[in-house]
């Protein structure tokens, strides 16, 4: 894998936490993907609003609460990343769960802050 993330609940309005992580992911040279509730682009990075079979992603970064994030743990499991990040307000401990038994790592933190410290 090449450190590529799936975003998911990326938007395009430049002052939301995961249009901000978009942006700071790029400028770290990771590879970016995205999945939001609106079809857009930002800095190049194609926001699909449909749930793709992306290849090779090595890690999810969440931006939906425990509520949004039901219809996606499916997905994000056959997505098969080493990873997947709960962003503040995205905590679920029902996800976390279900992710560990499927020996996929659940992180609780903050994507930005990671990015900050360089520990992504």
């Amino acid at each position: 894998m090449e450190n590529r993330t799936l975003v998911i609940g990326a938007s395009l309005n430049p002052n939301r936490y995961s249009n901000i992580a978009i942006k700071r992911l790029l400028d770290k040279n990771f590879q970016v993907v995205a999945l939001g509730k609106k079809k857009g682009t930002v800095l190049g990075v194609i926001i699909d609003d449909e749930k793709k079979q992306y290849q090779n992603i090595d890690t999810v970064t969440l931006y939906l609460n425990p509520e949004r994030q039901k219809e996606y743990y499916d997905y994000i499991i056959n997505l098969k990343p080493r990873r997947v990040i709960f962003n503040p307000g995205a905590e679920n401990d029902e996800f976390v769960t279900l992710l560990k038994s499927k020996n996929i790592i659940a992180e609780v933190a903050c994507t930005l802050v990671l990015l900050s410290i360089d520990k992504y």
